[in-house]
């Protein structure tokens, strides 16, 4: 029997776990840690309620007008440019000066908030770290969670990982990137936290508490006085930038800075946004740093904007590249809008990851990366995108010996040629072939992606690619509209018609290819076969689904029991 002091039976005394300290009206369901629970502090969590409760009918409004922009598209209607705002796109107006910080960010490297990969991407040699919230990451509670722990490390400077099975401990140089931070899209919930009985926005969570901890050490170490910097994401129209142009000056106001020290540079990656590029920088015009070309999630977007429209079907995905007239048509009038405005125009993404067994392949590989780097550059392109710190060398080449010592190109590649660029221009039908082998591409790379989301992993290497959610998208949704439309298959001499009975026969036929190549025993422990189940209803569905990562969210989302409710 388990005794008290002097011998007498203890009384029951229940064991109450440790719980988060939370304002009225925020409840927490994600696993108790010391380690987050500084990041979740009472505060914090009380500046995230008042963001979301100022916020969330706007950010509800927004959604409801991406809902009806849909409707009007599969009834026959194209995007295009508002006549209603023509007084902006013509306008002369200027953004803020960009801050000296940030004038030079030739190249940028891109990846998930983890912690060993922040360390490496912050000493790659790259301008600019954008540290990812959103494509590149799998947004469990501890991906969540240790990523705002990880950043802020990094941005007080005392970051550190060891490896134990490499026997290295990782560290910052004296001189990193200066560190960008995308937060998740506007669609996106965050199932852990509830605020006034409802999931919180996830951005604003991604937002919140990252400004909260960080705005007063980012703005003296990196900002000169300036910053935090972020990546906004998925953005289809204005109204969206206006809402976050309103989150930036209320985080200013709770923190006492400046207004306009909040940067942002908003990522092109929708096909709407393209038609709405001088809108979204007038409504940032203060917050602004620029606009990126996110050419993966742009192609996702061209096929889900014309989901209903059978004439305006996708060549196999390898084949629709910057040279495709409607993509390079988006990167010129982008170029000429930002500098118009006065901001940097960011190039693209290069995905390759260096091929360690085979020099001749990885010399092959790094020969694309500058060629493409080299057009983005001749464009007039201010920096690039880089997936993996091995690319980072020969980026900085081609984009320092075609500029110099000029930090960007603002001023110089006006590209008013870009000008005369039409709507018909934006939205032409790309040419190409469609083949079995890129239904079966598709299907293989869609499958692995979910595989890895599912067991935490959002920036996943398939073949000798760094791929995160805007690729399994591109997949997901053509092969949705090829099954639709039963495409014929007219680049392999086949003339086969795809089908719902043809698919399944690929899927299985490319599951037993990644059981091949990936071995037994790692394909029995992944969740293949969750998520080939995932990824083959979302190809099948009779409508559509926006985000294949909100149908698979459900599965990450672990609530835990809590201790006694606070009141």
């Amino acid at each position: 029997m388990d005794t008290g002091t002097y011998g007498y039976p203890k009384q029951g005394v229940k064991k109450i776990d440790p719980s988060y300290d939370v304002p009225e009206g925020v409840d927490i369901r994600g696993r108790y840690d010391e380690e987050f629970a500084k990041i979740l502090t009472k505060d914090a969590l009380k500046f995230v309620a008042e963001l979301q409760r100022e916020f969330r009918s706007h950010i509800r409004y927004a959604l409801e007008c991406r809902k009806e922009a849909k409707r009007r598209y599969n009834e026959g209607a194209l995007p295009g440019f508002d006549p209603a705002t023509r007084y902006i796109r013509e306008g002369e107006w200027v953004c803020a000066p960009v801050p000296p910080a940030v004038a030079d960010r030739k190249v940028e490297i891109t990846g998930p908030v983890e912690r060993k990969m922040a360390i490496n991407a912050l000493n790659s040699g790259a301008k600019v770290f954008m540290a990812d919230f959103e494509d590149a990451l799998s947004p469990s509670w501890e991906n969540l969670m240790r990523g705002q722990v990880n950043l802020k490390d990094a941005v007080a400077g005392t970051i550190t990982f060891n490896d134990k099975a490499r026997n290295k401990v990782y560290k910052l140089n004296d001189q990193t990137a200066k560190l960008f931070v995308r937060p998740r899209g506007w669609h996106l919930p965050e199932a852990h936290i509830f605020i006034d009985g409802e999931p919180a926005t996830g951005c604003l969570v991604d937002f919140g508490l990252y400004f909260y901890h960080n705005h007063a050490p980012f703005r003296q170490t990196q900002g000169a006085g300036f910053g935090p910097f972020f990546y906004l994401p998925k953005m289809e129209h204005s109204r969206e930038a206006k809402i976050w142009n309103n989150v930036f000056e209320r985080a200013e106001k709770m923190a006492g800075i400046e207004r306009g020290s909040i940067r942002a540079t908003v990522l092109i990656e929708t096909l709407p946004a393209v038609f709405q590029m001088n809108e979204i920088l007038y409504e940032l015009r203060d917050h602004s740093v620029g606009l990126n070309c996110g050419r993966w999630d742009y192609i996702f977007s061209y096929v889900k904007t014309f989901q209903a429209h059978p004439d305006r079907l996708l060549p196999d995905r390898v084949l629709v590249g910057m040279t495709q007239h409607f993509m390079k048509s988006y990167a010129d009038l982008l170029i000429r809008t930002c500098h118009r405005r006065g901001v940097h125009a960011m190039g693209g993404m290069a995905a390759q990851i260096p091929i360690r067994d085979d020099p001749a392949a990885n010399e092959a590989a790094l020969e694309l990366v500058r060629k493409d780097k080299l057009r983005e550059v001749k464009a007039g392109h201010d920096g690039t995108w880089a997936a993996h710190p091995g690319l980072i060398p020969a980026c900085v080449e081609v984009f320092n010996n075609n500029m110099g010592n000029a930090p960007n190109q603002i001023k110089d590649a006006k590209r008013d040629d870009a000008a005369s660029i039409t709507e018909e221009d934006l939205l032409q039908i790309p040419r190409g072939v469609r083949t079995m082998d890129g239904l079966r591409l598709n299907t293989r790379v869609g499958i692995q992606y979910v595989a890895a989301w599912l067991t935490g992993s959002g920036s996943v290497p398939l073949y000798n690619l760094m791929e995160d959610a805007a690729t399994a998208e591109i997949s997901r949704v053509q092969n949705w509209q090829w099954i639709k439309y039963g495409v014929e298959l007219d680049g392999d001499g086949l003339g086969v018609r795809v089908s719902k009975e043809l698919f399944s026969r690929v899927v299985e036929e490319e599951m037993a290819r990644i059981e091949s190549e990936v071995g037994k025993d790692k394909f029995k422990k992944g969740m293949y076969k969750e998520a080939c189940k995932i990824f083959k209803r979302q190809c099948t569905a009779p409508t559509l689904d926006d985000f294949l990562t909100l149908d698979a969210y459900n599965y990450i989302v672990i609530h835990h029991p809590k201790g006694p409710a606070k009141l």
